[in-house]
């Protein structure tokens, strides 16, 4: 691995895609082992925005016969770490290098990001034949679609403009709001905010002005 002298303003950077990615749909099926990963697309959908707002950039050359080199940028210091791997294809054919190519780029992008792109059943399903009931709650809230505030194009979106309406007007709970749409920890947190502002602005006497959070969160069992 090659990096710039300096990466602190780097991984400060990487912290923050962290905190505004959310997790990455295995949306691909591998026919031999019957698992679920992340294809390099869908890689690619959910990791864009987030590290655009990180100030985070990345590229990926084909290097030698087969190798390929990727590096992650941080866009306004220029420090940047880069890694080399190296695959060799199983059929020596123009499908067999394409391949190849994309299954490094999948594993390398994930790896110097830090993503979760494969499914790990705990072999559970080698072993009993099943998989647990957690992972089975978990496909079920991977089917949900996500809460986004913004669209591609930076427009506020329907869904999240009747969610908050719903909230303010108490038609929806939070937990009504989690049964339909996933939540990232930052969506969350702003949802939040509109309960508690409402709640600060409101005229019923029934409803304490000064809320400390543990209470609040217990109030409207966020958790």
């Amino acid at each position: 691995m090659e990096k710039s002298q300096s990466i602190s303003n780097l991984a400060k950077a990487l912290i923050q895609f962290h905190i505004k990615v959310d997790s990455v749909k295995k949306d691909a099926t591998n026919p031999f082992f019957k698992s679920k990963y992340a294809s390099l697309s869908n890689i690619l959908e959910s990791i864009n925005f987030p590290l655009i707002e990180s100030g985070l950039t990345f590229s990926q050359l084909p290097t030698g016969e087969f190798g390929l080199t990727t590096i992650l940028m941080h866009a306004e210091s220029g420090e940047f770490i880069q890694s080399y791997y190296q695959m060799k294809p199983v059929k020596d054919d123009p499908q067999g290098k394409g391949s190849v190519i994309t299954y490094q780029r999948r594993y390398a992008l994930s790896s110097v990001l830090g993503l979760n792109i494969d499914e790990d059943d705990d072999a559970n399903t080698a072993t009993h034949g099943y998989k647990t009931p957690e992972l089975l709650i978990k496909k079920q809230d991977d089917e949900k679609p996500w809460l986004n505030q913004y669209n591609k194009k930076g427009n506020t979106t329907e869904e999240w403009e009747k969610v908050c309406e719903a909230l303010k007007t108490k038609k929806y709970t939070i937990e009504q709001v989690q049964s339909k749409f996933k939540l990232s920890k930052e969506i969350r947190a702003k949802l939040l905010d509109i309960l508690k502002y409402k709640n600060i602005e409101t005229e019923d006497p029934k409803i304490e002005q000064d809320i400390p959070e543990s209470e609040f969160e217990l109030k409207y069992k966020i958790f």
